[in-house]
C-alpha cells in the first residue's frame, strides 16, 4: 500500500480520467501509480501526457525503450517496474528470465549488438552520466538520430525518477517487508 492515498479515478477531471484510462489500460497497469501522482494534477496531466504522446510517435522502436526502462529499474533495485515492463519484452523475443538478467548484456545470448550498445548506454547514462565516454557515446548515434538519442536519454532519465518516486512512496510494494 503506498504511503499516500491513491485518489480515485471517479473524482478525476475528465481530461485527466481519459488520461488515466488510457496510460493505465483501464487500470490495469499502473493505476496505483498514476492515482498517487494525480494529488499534484499538473504532474499527472504532463508526465502521463508526454509519455503516452511520445508512444503514439513511436520515434524510437518499442524493444528499446523498454531495455532501457528494465535496465534501469534493475539499477535501481526497483522491482515494481520490472515486474511491469519485462514481460512486455517477449513480444520483442527476449524472455522474461532474459530480460531480468539484462545487466549481463555482454555475452547475453537473447540481445543483437544494436540491444547491447542500448543497454551499455542506459547504465552509463543512470550510473555516470557525467563521464559517458565518447566512444559509447558515438556507438549509440551510429544507429540513433539526434532526436532518437535525446528521446532514449529522456526515457531513461524518467525511468530513474519513477523508480525513486515509487520507491519512496512505496509504491507497488508490500510495504510488511520494509523495516523502519
Amino acid at each position: 500500500m503506498p504511503r499516500i492515498s491513491e485518489i480515485s479515478p471517479d473524482t478525476f477531471r475528465p481530461e485527466l480520467r481519459t488520461l488515466f484510462d488510457g496510460y493505465t489500460n483501464g487500470g490495469q497497469v499502473f493505476a496505483d501509480q498514476f492515482s498517487v501522482l494525480a494529488h499534484v494534477d499538473p504532474a499527472a496531466t504532463h508526465l502521463f501526457g508526454m509519455l503516452a504522446e511520445l508512444k503514439q510517435r513511436s520515434a524510437v522502436p518499442y524493444r528499446y525503450i523498454e531495455l532501457c526502462i528494465v535496465v534501469v529499474s534493475l539499477l535501481n533495485d526497483c522491482p515494481y517496474c520490472v515486474a511491469n515492463h519485462a514481460p512486455k519484452l517477449a513480444v520483442e523475443g527476449i524472455t522474461e528470465e532474459g530480460a531480468r538478467a539484462l545487466l549481463d548484456y555482454a555475452d547475453h545470448p537473447e540481445l543483437t549488438d544494436i540491444d547491447k550498445t542500448v543497454v551499455e548506454y542506459a547504465i552509463a547514462v543512470s550510473t555516470n552520466a557525467q563521464r559517458l565516454p565518447d566512444a559509447l557515446f558515438d556507438r549509440v548515434r551510429a544507429h540513433f538520430t539526434e532526436a532518437q538519442v535525446v528521446e532514449l536519454t529522456l526515457r531513461i532519465s524518467l525511468c530513474g525518477f519513477f523508480n525513486r518516486f515509487n520507491q519512496a512512496l512505496h509504491i507497488g510494494e508490500d510495504t510488511t517487508a520494509v523495516h523502519a
